[in-house]
């Protein structure tokens, strides 16, 4: 995965278009050795700017995702180094590409340690990340790659309910206790979360008899309709209309709206669906969309499982 060789001008064909699209296809492509190429060659003709930084970054994720553990440290590390470099002279969220490239970093790195079967080294790297990050844009995501590694067997995290859409007010979770349960973290621009929205109430009509309830915490992102900017009542009326528009079809799905709760569950990545036990236990924590097919099966034994444990004398 070494670069051994250097494509001429390779910055050249890329000057008007952005370099991290380029960078992701030819991993897609698992062309690692033109990745690093547009990398290298970008850095050497605009120098380490936030942009370089972040197409850096994919190739971390890239060799992580590829097994290569070895260059994806290396990878996470040197583009670790470049954002701190970057931090001395602006903040962390004054654009937007650098906080994406140092969250990807804290990624990789954590998710190598715990691949390598140091969980608890990596849990406190996260852990130190998020105390140092947590009034920055990455705690969320930071907050995602810890319940990542530890969320699954514990209790499931409180969902502010002081505000919501839908046809009723949802109850506290440990209300909830004695039902499975679906939290289903989407966000009102959010195309998988769509996608998600008929296999849930399939999912409703086959497993609410035995009792599951499914929850639908979202949040305001500052904006409504085509990215327009919105005052909170503005974009919670638009959260209302997509609610109804998707979302009313779940049988007596309600929807929280509550950004802390988002930053609690670090769901970063929308949907994020968490599967919790009678017992309020988190047994599925999971970030992006699943399939009817993936998703089925696990809410089976929940509910059955659930059933068998009641009934134990």
């Amino acid at each position: 995965m070494r670069l051994l060789v250097i494509v001429p001008l390779l910055a050249a064909s890329i000057a008007h278009a952005a370099l991290v699209g380029h960078v992701r296809r030819a991993l897609a492509a698992n062309d690692f050795t033109k990745a690093e190429a547009l990398v290298r060659e970008f850095r050497q003709t605009r120098g380490a700017t936030p942009e370089m930084i972040l197409g850096l970054s994919w190739l971390g994720r890239g060799a992580l995702a590829a097994g290569d553990l070895d260059a994806a440290e290396r990878y996470a590390a040197e583009t670790r180094a470049l954002c701190l470099e970057a931090l001395r002279s602006r903040k962390l969220d004054a654009e937007k590409d650098l906080p994406l490239a140092l969250g990807a970093s804290q990624e990789v790195h954590a998710h190598v340690l715990a691949r390598r079967g140091q969980r608890s080294e990596a849990l406190a790297f996260l852990n130190q990340e998020l105390t140092q990050y947590r009034d920055t844009s990455i705690r969320t995501r930071l907050q995602k790659n810890i319940h990542l590694l530890s969320l699954e067997g514990r209790p499931a995290p409180p969902v502010a309910i002081a505000q919501y859409v839908g046809p009723e007010a949802p109850k506290p979770l440990e209300a909830l206790k004695g039902s499975p349960l679906i939290l289903f973290f989407w966000a009102h621009w959010c195309g998988d979360c769509k996608f998600q929205a008929p296999i849930l109430a399939r999912l409703a009509g086959e497993f609410g008899p035995q009792g599951l309830k499914i929850i639908a915490p979202t949040q305001r992102y500052g904006y409504a309709a085509r990215g327009e900017e919105a005052s909170p009542d503005e974009e919670f009326a638009y959260i209302g209309e997509i609610y109804r528009q998707f979302y009313a079809a779940i049988p007596g799905l309600t929807a929280p709206v509550d950004e802390e709760t988002f930053r609690n569950y670090g769901a970063s990545t929308t949907p994020t669906l968490v599967l919790v036990d009678r017992q309020g236990l988190v047994r599925l924590y999971h970030p992006g969309r699943l399939t009817y097919e993936e998703l089925a099966p696990r809410v089976k034994s929940l509910v059955e499982s659930g059933v068998r444990l009641s009934a134990t004398p």
